[in-house]
């Protein structure tokens, strides 16, 4: 394949993206040419040859290709030095590919780091991504690069100073950084999830305005980008090739050091380059060129001179004015007025500057919760009462008595409280029921090490009961730890019904259902394998089982070994055939186990194996003949196609020994010990047995080959430990009926999933569910209430402990006793009982939580109330692991199920889609995020954590890429909004601290907003009793008032589905596009006017602006509970009799009361704010930021005419307007405007006369007729070839002659 050719092609048909080259002429990529060429050269190419790059610190181009490397799968080296001339490329980057049959070039910035990001998967994940990327790229390029360049090349030296032009390029800068900000406002990068070329180009693009002319203030401005900016260039890859970037402080001029970093792997590269360097990238310079040149030394000398006088100057002793500091930051207010808890929070004095959180949610909890507005029979005489808008309750997913709040736990509060709120602001009967689970394993473990830490104890030296006195004693001291962090984050639980699931009425609730399903069958004993954790003694649970994986040889640290054990090699070693030389190669990943092996297996269809049907093969260390079966589990593609059989100590392997009734042989005991072994292997800990198998095998000449491979190993998530499969006698529950009973309730529609596309998981999980392992080898935990008999009577034979029948249960031994008499017909004095050890799993309990709340199975008012529930709102990772178990035992023990709908929200993972892990340091407490920690803050959490020195230095690298500042401080509403709006990702919440503050600033915005709009009331402002129109409503009044309507809509109708992004979107959208920046905006002339003009139309005013208040608090209350209080008490009540106390008890806005949406009037707004955005673009061209001009509104209709007048004073005020005068087509406009097309029915003409400077405006408009003029020849030339309609694409076609309409 000619690669050179393919080249070619691309640039001929290229169309997308512009890519500067040093000379500033224009070169454009072809998308799906560059698409086509990349993955060609992807399936031939092992590595790329060399990456030509230039050596200045600043050029952007070199520094795109590079961190696009950095992104590459495969690095190509870095070069400095001057391409070779053969290569025929003049600008750098050049990318030269080694492809085996001669080299293939790349060059220029956008073809390059397009290729490397590719292969890194970086350049889009589908054809939709990838066009946004190169939408991105072209911003990048034509709206970015020549203005940044224009106002940064200066500052370098590399062109004259004109400081007008300086001025309005800097301004125009700052226009175009406020769009890509009105951009990522929204969303963490610009393409997807994660970080993309997209990020890559543009951050590029603006990095030498943030190292030279951004200033502090600007920075404030752009919060987003900068936020954006931050994160792009703390990760990895970034610092990698720019090293620490340094924000700048002032804009001045800069002496560059044009030798590389030291900490970048190759010169970063800048606008300019050297001289040599620009020379080997362009032809030779022209005489004037030469000129130029010495000028701009000249002025750089001149510059240099009066650099070193200013120099001298600050030596000497100042007698000017000092400057005025610049303004700080507003430090955190806090509530300082004396207020008892559960008191009424002060709202009397003046709210302060800003908006502060820890002044705005201090006081306001106390108060509801001593109120009683959490609780279902607030406001009615009982819960029992019929309530015609219904009933709401919901059970929390009891969080683990150990725990402490992490950022999954904020997410499921945050909407689990608003869905709460909500139900409650409908006036139904509300529940939300707090609990808190015992986690026996957990808890059992921290206990044991505070044991030992604190006094040199195991359990067992203080023996069963003495523990578990010591357990509670722990709980009742730290238990209630994450009630207190549930409460900071505002949630609105009826704490009086607050529930432990070792609480006397819980426990009673989990005897009688383990005694009714053991008495039906449903429970029963068997030994089976389970997951089994050494160091904790016990079978733990799937959930409680991480799998690691690997991806080759690793050294893992295991609990109890004082090196680290090898995993991820397959070893591979031969049986020998009994009765033949022929021996049977197999391979294993824990050679140890092949101790317990009993048999070899090979798939029936195996033509290598057919002769060895009814053949054995001989242990190498035993006395043992183990047969060859025949299974259809056997992979024959994988290895030799024949596997070593431990039915004992593998899952597979257990049901092959089951089909083909092996031996299963335990060689473990439950603290990890070798047994029923031969010697040397007795007694040895099970990972230094597989160093002596693995020795004695090559002694013995059968050991093969030992080589990497990739596997997942499983740990225990409390103890670290590897986890075993072994054989071991348990209680299981048999799902099979209850498994179909609740596959069928979703199919026939009883229980509603949510999102549906969890249901394939559920249905998969339902149809092929097997039996659930109840039993627990713990101490702390529901003990297991059964007995095993032993009757004294010679006529009843010994009971093995696997044999249910010499199983009894009961709630005390006395009814056990009674039990086993009668099954036996026997006198109870004959009956001996040992009750088992064990205790239940936790999910056991937790499983009939939704009822055993309500006193289940007692009769009580709440269980006949609350029973069964309206919703389960829970994380997707526990669908199977307590959803389904919910379900399935509601239904066995109640005959009903414990709810009608499951909302599954997204898993929480980092801003770079990473799993949460101490390990990785991305690992945040909520209450970090609300109240802001330093990164020493965040670095000292690692240091107390029980992480070891290394994970710990890895987690202080990830936090500083992450959080370089640290966490700032957010607040409590700013996260729980944040979080509702994440949920619209999907399955998984790829969470960036840094939008958080985003919201933060949203609620500062709600707080001017409330605080003018209050001054502009007025102290004596009296509401009208309810909300209407009145009729004499302005434009911008009916207009404001439809758009409060369509968010209301948009909220309800969010809420019903569970679409939370939608609901802060209307929110979000209401509050700071519609009111603040237009409506406020748009009634200041009614204010300004003197009371003698404007008396009627102020009051409508006055009555519309506080209708929006009320009603957009009200709509913010659920999400926002905090500052929606704080700022509703500050308003007016419409009926101060009789108006609820709080805005958490008042209705919540509904369609039927706000019914004012206008679809007309929305369109006509929409049409006047496309006038005033062109107005203000005209205006912003001519640089008339203080001057007001006179407008002429040329409509094409008489009507277009009607609704510009009718509009007239909001375009006038908006656009900052001097006179709006609407004109028909066929009138004249006056001379000395400049033109705007605002749509096809609108031209404005803005009268410039007198107001600018027109021969400079007439210069710039020839300057752009020429380029304009420039580009149609090119087009022209282009459209002219013979073979352009055969060549190009059609697509690319259209777009052509799309351009040349628009030239002409």
């Amino acid at each position: 394949m000619d690669f050179r050719s393919v080249a070619e092609a691309a640039d001929q048909t290229r169309n997308t993206l512009h890519v500067a080259s040093d000379n500033r002429e224009s070169a454009r990529i072809h998308v799906p040419e560059l698409c086509k060429l990349t993955s060609s050269f992807c399936f031939i190419l092992k590595e790329m040859a060399a990456l030509f790059v230039s050596p200045h610190p600043d050029d952007f181009r070199s520094l795109l290709a590079l961190i696009a490397a950095e992104f590459s799968s495969s690095s190509p080296r870095t070069l400095t030095e001057e391409p070779p001339a053969s290569l025929g490329a003049r600008s750098r980057p050049i990318l030269v590919l080694d492809a085996g049959d001669g080299d293939a070039v790349l060059s220029g910035a956008g073809a390059v780091s397009w290729y490397l990001a590719n292969q890194g998967k970086r350049a889009g994940v589908d054809p939709k991504q990838q066009s946004q990327v190169w939408q991105w790229l072209s911003f990048a390029d034509n709206e970015l690069t020549p203005v940044s360049c224009a106002v940064v090349f200066p500052l370098l030296g590399m062109t004259g100073v004109d400081k007008k032009l300086q001025q309005s390029s800097r301004a125009e800068l700052i226009r175009v950084l406020k769009v890509l900000d009105k951009a990522l406002e929204p969303r963490t990068f610009l393409v997807g999830e994660t970080i993309t070329l997209a990020d890559v180009a543009v951050a590029t693009a603006v990095l030498l305005p943030f190292k030279y002319v951004l200033e502090p203030s600007d920075r404030k401005v752009l919060t987003n980008v900068t936020r954006w900016f931050t994160t792009c260039t703390n990760q990895p890859q970034f610092l990698k090739v720019l090293g620490k970037i340094t924000l700048c402080e002032k804009m001045v001029p800069v002496t560059l050091n044009t030798n590389p970093p030291p900490n970048a792997k190759a010169a970063n590269a800048g606008p300019a380059g050297d001289p040599a360097d620009a020379t080997a990238n362009g032809p030779p310079k022209t005489e004037a060129q030469l000129k130029k040149e010495a000028k701009k030394k000249e002025k750089l000398e001149k510059f240099q001179q009066k650099k070193d006088t200013e120099a001298k100057k600050k030596t000497q002793p100042s007698t000017e004015k000092k400057a005025k500091p610049e303004k700080k930051e507003l430090g955190v207010i806090t509530y300082s007025v004396p207020t008892a808890a559960g008191e009424k929070k002060d709202v009397i004095s003046p709210l302060p500057d800003s908006y502060s959180p820890q002044y705005v949610e201090a006081a306001w909890y106390p108060w509801w919760e001593k109120k009683g507005f959490f609780k279902p029979e607030y406001g009615r005489k009982s819960i029992s009462d019929q309530n015609p808008r219904g009933v709401f309750m919901m059970c929390i997913p009891p969080p683990n008595v150990t725990g402490s709040l992490h950022l999954g736990h904020a997410l499921t509060n945050a909407i689990q409280d608003s869905l709460t709120r909500w139900h409650r602001m409908r006036g139904e009967t509300t529940l939300w029921n707090p609990g808190c689970d015992h986690a026996g394993i957990a808890t059992q473990v921290v206990v044991e090490k505070k044991l030992m830490r604190e006094r040199g104890m195991s359990r067992h030296d203080l023996g069963r009961e003495n523990f578990i006195k010591e357990v509670w004693n722990w709980k009742n001291e730290k238990g209630d730890r994450i009630y207190h962090q549930l409460k900071k984050l505002g949630s609105s639980l009826d704490w009086d019904r607050a529930c432990f699931t070792m609480d006397p009425k819980l426990s009673y609730a989990v005897q009688e259902a383990f005694i009714r399903m053991h008495d039906e069958g449903v429970i029963y004993r068997s030994k089976r394998l389970v997951n089994w954790s050494c160091t904790l003694n016990s079978a733990i649970s799937d959930i409680e089982v991480d799998k690691k994986e690997l991806t080759g040889r690793t050294l893992l640290p295991v609990p109890g070994y004082k090196e680290k054990v090898e995993f991820g090699v397959l070893v591979s070693f031969a049986y020998k055939v009994d009765g033949s030389d022929e021996e049977v190669i197999v391979a294993t990943t824990r050679i140890e186990t092949m101790l317990g092996d009993t048999a070899v297996a090979v798939h029936p269809d195996d033509s290598r194996y057919q002769h060895l049907k009814g053949k054995m093969v001989l242990h190498p260390f035993c006395d043992r003949k183990m047969p060859i079966v025949f299974d259809d589990f056997v992979d024959v593609s994988f290895g030799t196609g024949a596997v070593k059989i431990t039915p004992a100590h593998d899952h597979n392997d257990y049901e092959v020994g089951e089909r083909h009734n092996l031996a299963f042989i335990n060689i473990l005991d439950e603290n990890g010990l070798l047994i029923n072994v031969p010697p040397p292997f007795l007694g040895m800990k099970r990972f230094e047995a597989r160093k002596t198998v693995l020795q004695a095998l090559k002694d013995r000449g059968q050991f093969k080959e030992i080589k990497d491979n990739p596997m997942v190993v499983p740990v225990c998530s409390r103890s670290k430990d590897i986890v075993e499969p072994l054989l071991k006698p348990q209680w299981y529950v048999n799902c099979t009926d209850m498994g179909k009973q609740a596959a069928d309730a979703v199919r026939e529609g009883r229980l509603k999933i949510i999102p549906d596309h969890h249901l394939k998981t559920w249905f998969n999980w339902m149809d092929n569910i097997r039996d659930w392992c109840i039993s627990r080898q713990l101490w702390w935990g529901h003990r297991i209430p059964a007995y095993f008999i032993t009757v004294s009577d010679a006529s009843v034979k010994p009971g093995e402990d696997v044999d249910g029948h010499y199983w009894v249960s009961g709630k005390s031994e006395e009814e056990a006793r009674e039990k086993a008499a009668k099954r036996f017909n026997v006198s109870a004095e004959r009956i001996t009982l040992r009750q088992d050890e064990d205790v239940l799993d936790t999910w056991f309990s937790s499983g009939i939580f939704p009822f055993s709340i309500f006193g289940w199975p007692n009769e009580t008012q709440d269980l006949n109330v609350f029973y069964p529930g309206t919703l389960l709102e829970t994380g997707h990772d526990i669908l199977f692991f307590w959803v389904a178990r919910m379900v399935m035992m509601g239904l066995k023990l109640t005959g009903k199920l414990p709810f009608k709908e499951v909302y599954l929200h997204a898993v929480v993972r980092d801003a770079h889609g990473r799993k949460m892990s101490k390990s990785l340091g991305n690992v945040i407490d909520p209450l970090d995020v609300i109240t802001g920690i330093s990164l020493e803050g965040l670095h000292a959490l690692l240091i107390d954590s029980n992480l070891d020195p290394l994970e710990v230095e890895k987690a202080k690298q990830g936090q500083t890429s992450d959080y370089p500042n640290g966490i700032p401080e957010c607040g409590t509403d700013a996260l729980r909004f944040a979080l509702c709006a994440y949920t619209g990702q999907g399955r998984d919440i790829n969470l960036d601290v840094n939008r958080i503050l985003g919201y933060r600033h949203f609620c500062n915005k709600l707080w001017n907003a409330v605080k003018f709009a209050m001054k502009t009331l007025g102290d004596n402002f009296v509401p009208s009793e309810k909300a209407q129109l009145c009729g004499d409503e302005s434009v911008s009044d009916r207009w404001i008032l439809s758009r409060l309507s369509a968010a209301v809509g948009l909220c309800d109708a969010g809420f019903k589905a569970y679409d939370f992004p939608t609901i802060t979107t209307a929110i979000y959208n209401f509050w700071l596009y519609e009111l603040c920046d237009v409506y406020l905006e748009s009634v200041k002339p009614v204010f300004a006017k003197s009371e003698e003009d404007s008396t009627s139309q102020r009051l409508v005013c006055r009555q519309t602006l506080y209708t929006c208040l009320e009603v957009g608090l009200r709509l913010l209350s659920p999400v926002m509970p905090f500052v929606s209080e704080e700022l509703y008490q500050r308003l007016p009540r419409r009926r101060p009799h009789s108006d609820p106390p709080s805005i958490c008890v008042t209705s919540y806005p509904d369609t039927e009361e706000f019914c004012w949406h206008s679809a007309e009037v929305d369109r006509d707004m929409e049409f006047v704010m496309t006038v005033i955005k062109t107005i203000r673009s005209l205006r912003a061209d001519y640089n008339l930021t203080k001057t007001r001009a006179d407008c002429y509104l040329q409509c094409i209709d008489a009507a277009t005419v009607s609704q510009v007048q009718k509009y007239s004073l909001p375009i006038q005020t908006l656009s900052y307007s001097q006179a709006v005068i609407a004109v028909a087509a066929e009138q004249p406009v006056p001379g000395g405007c400049a033109v705007a097309i605002a749509s096809d029915r609108c031209t404005v003409n803005l009268m410039l006369k007198g107001l600018i400077d027109v021969e400079k405006e007439v210069a710039k408009l020839m300057t752009k007729k020429g380029e304009l003029e420039k580009q149609m020849e090119k087009l022209r030339g282009k459209m002219g070839k013979s073979d352009y309609k055969e060549k190009v694409p059609v697509k690319v076609q259209e777009q052509d002659a799309e351009k040349v309409r628009e030239i002409n």
